[in-house]
């Protein structure tokens, strides 16, 4: 959980820091999009052949790999100040961070039981959100003695700290004889199964609004709503705060109902008010509710999400049905993090963006009841968890 959380610090902390990169580097709000958008992408297409290859080869080794290199990265960020050096940078970002997420959900999966799964997903993420609590509550105060780049070798050189732990408590990859790793022809079959395809349309959604309000927040509060950053940075951190025990308790709920579609759907819906209020709502009082309501419903339904396809398309295949989710995720969450910004170009205001996210959450919300007729691989069941 400490070593998934020192993955997303960089991600966290441009978009925190990102009105004082943006002054900084002389950048548009299209350009600074880019630097939080290029490593969503590269991450993007990295989530199948990660998932994959997590399935043959063993989950341990990879997210060793991948932490070694984001924190490293992390640090080397704080190092240049060359906008084409720091795209480089998060684009190896992106691939490392690939590494990480799907293997890290079969690690963290193998310590519970099956009727446990959602739960044991959303802690696994409950637990990564522990730096971008102490990010957003320690960076505002940190950066005015130190710098943003300071702030940034402080929280990597506490990610490798978190890696050198886990890489001498934890066991080796075992390999389970019982446990064919899926062939690249049943990869195939599996990304275009019609559930996986739902499924990843609905995922595209959830990172859609997560990383596109997350990496765009600071900003909207500093620049459209008048706040000072260290302000900014409070809201955001409330949000971290309010949302941090979302995922499990989400996937507790979900795995206790046996009903993680209505989870997902209630989910959604509560998000597609909570994106139109934010374009509306003054104050800081109204602010901090919206923000709260976003932040744990972009995550109280994780757990469900991610649990379905190995529901219904087996357990073999857990890593695979992550990654392929996770692509379409990042798709979506590369795709909003660019689009807020040129909108926010374009327009001067972020609220057409905002409109835009609301209606895919409706979308979503379509999404999950077409997904409840579907049938996957598995044999149906008489008391099925994907009721709703």
């Amino acid at each position: 959980m400490l070593c998934q959380s020192s993955q997303s610090v960089l991600l966290g902390g441009i978009a925190l820091f990102l009105p004082l990169i943006r002054e900084d580097l002389g950048l548009t709000f299209t350009q600074a999009g880019t630097l939080a958008a290029t490593s969503t992408l590269i991450y993007a297409f990295m989530q199948i052949p990660s998932g994959f290859l997590a399935d043959r080869l063993g989950p341990r080794r990879l997210f060793i790999i991948g932490l070694a290199g984001t924190t490293t990265l992390a640090i080397t960020f704080a190092l240049v100040n060359v906008y084409w050096l720091l795209l480089a940078n998060q684009a190896l970002s992106g691939f490392f961070r690939a590494l990480v997420f799907a293997p890290g959900l079969l690690l963290m999966t193998a310590l519970f039981p099956e009727a446990r799964r959602a739960t044991a997903l959303g802690l696994y993420v409950t637990g990564g959100l522990s730096s971008n609590v102490l990010l957003n509550l320690l960076g505002p105060l940190l950066v005015e003695p130190l710098g943003w780049g300071a702030v940034f070798i402080i929280f990597g050189l506490l990610g490798m700290v978190a890696l050198a732990v886990f890489w001498r408590r934890s066991e080796p990859d075992a390999r389970r004889p019982d446990h064919a790793p899926p062939s690249v022809l049943e990869g195939f079959r599996v990304f275009r199964h019609p559930v996986m395809l739902t499924l990843g349309a609905i995922q595209f959604v959830r990172l859609a609004v997560l990383f596109g309000i997350a990496t765009w927040l600071p900003t909207l509060l500093v620049d459209s709503k008048g706040y000072s950053l260290q302000t900014a940075g409070v809201i955001v951190a409330f949000g971290a705060i309010a949302g941090a025990p979302a995922n499990l308790l989400g996937g507790y709920v979900s795995d206790r109902l046996r009903r993680p579609l209505a989870v997902i759907a209630g989910s959604l819906s509560i998000l597609m008010v909570c994106a139109v209020a934010l374009v509306h709502v003054r104050g800081l009082v109204p602010i901090l509710l919206v923000v709260g309501l976003i932040s744990v419903f972009t995550q109280f339904y994780f757990g469900s999400l991610f649990s379905v396809p190995i529901t219904m398309l087996g357990a073999r295949t857990a890593g695979l049905t992550s990654g392929i989710g996770n692509f379409f995720a990042n798709a979506g969450g590369f795709t909003f993090i660019f689009t807020l910004g040129a909108v926010r170009d374009g327009t001067g205001s972020f609220d057409a963006g905002l409109y835009t996210l609301a209606g895919a959450c409706a979308l979503g919300v379509l999404l999950v009841f077409a997904l409840s007729r579907m049938r996957g691989m598995q044999p149906p069941v008489s008391a099925s968890p994907l009721e709703a």
